[in-house]
């Protein structure tokens, strides 16, 4: 092992090391100090000590009045060939370094704490290897969740992947932040790539980009086992998909003052009628001009909020008789589409990744479906007692642009008791749990931030976003605020209840990665022909 360093002062916040001359060391790099050091018995019985570097400054030994008149007169041409003697010794970098984390290994038993004391002063430091992180492999990977490789600075660590515990995480929520072109949907498909062919976790995916299946391109699709564990809904699904329809009898009232906001009159006036005509309020709501009990002007207003949210308009055919038309194609009436919602929430607990198409739906569509199927789940693993529960999968939903439903403006509107709030706050107890993707952490309350107990951050250049996301972590980060903004794509630091130490990653690309699951998947392509839900 070659020296990166020596320790040369600071203190528990902060180490100070001197780099060696000749070498770089780099913001985010890992390094190692042992506190025992005898070759001869390093990976035996040794204490040692994981640092990970914050920040680089220059330093000299000749004063910084000497470094500007020398500069000046080798830049005027005074004398071009001035130097410094010993100049290794002289001038050199010194890095500061947060200890994040203590080891004792015995053989193959590893002990890892917070640091509470110092390594000694002037030990030397190393790059980091597998060895010294080997307590981060898994016993079983079986039902663990992938998320890259340990990165040190620039550096891979290729045969040490990062896995965390699937059950434990997806439950406590996940939060990934980070702006748009760091890897977001990259590092999402190489998690659901990891979890396809576990029968213990069921994902669904409201995919607003439809960039997961693979339609186009390579994707989940390609995966060896996406015929026994991946099924894919659109309004305009490919040979062999599932056809995307919602029937309007579906549609309760919680759900529309979910989508829009509704006055005290009106909603008072949607559970009257939903009461009333049980699974054909929508319908009887457009089909009447007088609904005992509800004014005349709200039933107006009624039908023109439920026609701006669903596209639902009244037309009457060649005999005169009431019809809804619809606008948008994932709605229909009569009794197609009737049993979209329970072939979903079945796949979902046998198991199974269901990716929404949801491109070609608008924003209130996107998350009507998404809030359909997750309070038909919440209510269903409610009701599991607890032995029936330990059997069922989790269920995790990946959410885009996660403000639009926890963000404190959907979260404090009058209608803002919606699902995704309702599972990020109690979701944990029935084993269903969120992955939320976003720009803007910031506007999710601090309340549900605390919640998200695992956050895989990417790079992020806004500062208030860093600031919110740093805030909420689960280990301490205040000093990583320069890090996180330096982050390349693809790179990204786990933070987590379920890890030792907020580990940075390496994410693969998933074109490379999903290689290691395509045996045999060979001429899957020709399937059976487009479903439709009765």
């Amino acid at each position: 092992m070659d020296k990166r360093g020596q320790i040369v002062g600071g203190g528990l916040k902060n180490i100070l090391i001197r780099e060696r001359s000749g070498d770089k060391l780099e913001i985010g790099e890992l390094l190692v100090v042992n506190d025992n050091f005898d070759p001869e018995d390093l990976y035996n019985n040794r204490n040692y000590t994981i640092l990970q570097i914050k920040d680089i400054e220059y330093k000299s030994q000749i004063s910084p009045a000497m470094h500007e008149l020398l500069a000046g007169m080798e830049l005027e041409g005074h004398n071009p060939d001035l130097g410094f003697v010993e100049p290794e010794l002289a001038n050199y970098s010194v890095a500061a370094a947060k200890p994040m984390l203590a080891v004792h290994q015995k053989k193959d038993k590893y002990e890892t704490k917070s640091p509470k004391r110092l390594p000694n002063f002037f030990n030397p430091l190393f790059s980091i290897e597998t060895e010294d992180l080997k307590f981060l492999k898994p016993k079983n990977t079986q039902n663990s969740l992938y998320l890259g490789n340990v990165r040190s600075g620039s550096n891979v660590l290729e045969d040490l992947n990062v896995y965390i515990n699937a059950k434990d995480a997806l439950t406590h929520h996940i939060l990934i932040p980070a702006t748009t072109g760091r890897g977001k949907s990259n590092l999402v498909k190489v998690m659901l790539c990891s979890l396809l062919s576990s029968k213990d976790a069921g994902i669904l995916v409201l995919d607003p980009h439809d960039e997961y299946y693979g339609r186009n391109d390579i994707g989940l699709k390609d995966h060896e086992d996406s015929d026994d564990f991946l099924e894919y809904y659109s309004t305009d699904p490919p040979i062999g998909q599932s056809k995307l329809i919602i029937n309007i009898k579906s549609i309760t009232p919680k759900q529309v003052k979910g989508l829009t906001y509704l006055t005290q009159a009106q909603s008072e006036a949607v559970y009257l009628i939903h009461n009333r005509f049980g699974e054909n309020w929508i319908f009887e709501t457009f089909n009447t001009h007088h609904i005992e009990g509800v004014h005349p002007k709200t039933l107006q207003v009624l039908k023109r909020k439920l026609e701006n949210i669903l596209g639902i308009y009244v037309k009457k055919d060649e005999e005169g008789e009431v019809k809804l038309g619809y606008r948008s194609s994932l709605f229909k009436g009569g009794v197609v589409g009737e049993s979209t919602i329970d072939n979903i929430t079945e796949s979902l607990e046998q198991g199974k990744i269901v990716i929404i198409d949801s491109s070609k739906l608008n924003d209130p569509e996107e998350l009507l479906v998404g809030s359909m199927i997750l309070e038909k789940l919440f209510y269903q693993y409610k009701e599991y007692n607890t032995d029936e529960l330990r059997k069922k999968p989790v269920i995790s939903v990946i959410i885009e642009e996660a403000p639009r439903v926890l963000g404190k403006e959907a979260m404090e509107s009058p209608g803002g008791n919606n699902i995704y709030g309702t599972i990020a706050r109690e979701g944990r107890k029935f084993q269903i749990g969120l992955i939320a993707i976003t720009q803007l952490s910031s506007l999710i309350p601090k309340t549900i931030l605390a919640n998200m107990n695992t956050k895989i951050i990417l790079g992020n250049e806004m500062s208030v976003e860093r600031h919110a996301i740093i805030e909420s972590a689960a280990q301490d980060l205040s000093e990583d605020n320069r890090i996180i903004a330096s982050l390349d794509k693809g790179e990204a630091i786990v933070s987590s209840v379920f890890t030792k130490f907020a580990i940075p990653i390496k994410i693969p690309y998933f074109n490379d990665y999903i290689k290691k699951f395509q045996t045999g998947n060979e001429g899957k392509q020709e399937k059976v022909r487009t479903q439709i839900s009765g």
